[in-house]
C-alpha cells in the first residue's frame, strides 16, 4: 500500500479521502467531502472542492479549481456533487463546477 504524498504547504481537509499514491503538490487545495481515487496527482495551485469524487490517476494542473458551487442563478445550496472517472487531465486555469438537480 502506497500512502499519499503530501507536500507540507498543501492544504487537505479532514474529510477528504486519499487513495494510494495520491500526490498532492504545494499550495494545492484539497477540500471537505472531497474523494480522490489511486493515482490522482494535484500539481501546485490545484484546488478540488467538494463534494466530489473522482476515480483513479486523474491529473488536477496548476490552477484549476474543480468541484465549487454551480453557475447557476438557480441553485440555493441544496447538495449536489461532481462526480468523474478515471483518467481525466484537468488542465492549467479550467473550472469545472458541480451540477445542479435539475441536471447539467
Amino acid at each position: 500500500m502506497t500512502k499519499p504524498e503530501i507536500h507540507r504547504q498543501a492544504t487537505v481537509a479532514a474529510s477528504a479521502k486519499l487513495g494510494e499514491g495520491v500526490r498532492v503538490g504545494a499550495y494545492a487545495v484539497v477540500g471537505e467531502d472531497v474523494e480522490l481515487g489511486e493515482g490522482c496527482v494535484l500539481h501546485a495551485h490545484a484546488v478540488v472542492q467538494g463534494p466530489s469524487r473522482f476515480g483513479k490517476n486523474n491529473v488536477f494542473h496548476a490552477f484549476c479549481v474543480i468541484g465549487g458551487d454551480p453557475q447557476d442563478y438557480t441553485f440555493r445550496g441544496e447538495r449536489v456533487e461532481l462526480v468523474a472517472g478515471d483518467g481525466n487531465n484537468f488542465r492549467e486555469y479550467v473550472t469545472v463546477s458541480r451540477g445542479t438537480q435539475k441536471g447539467g
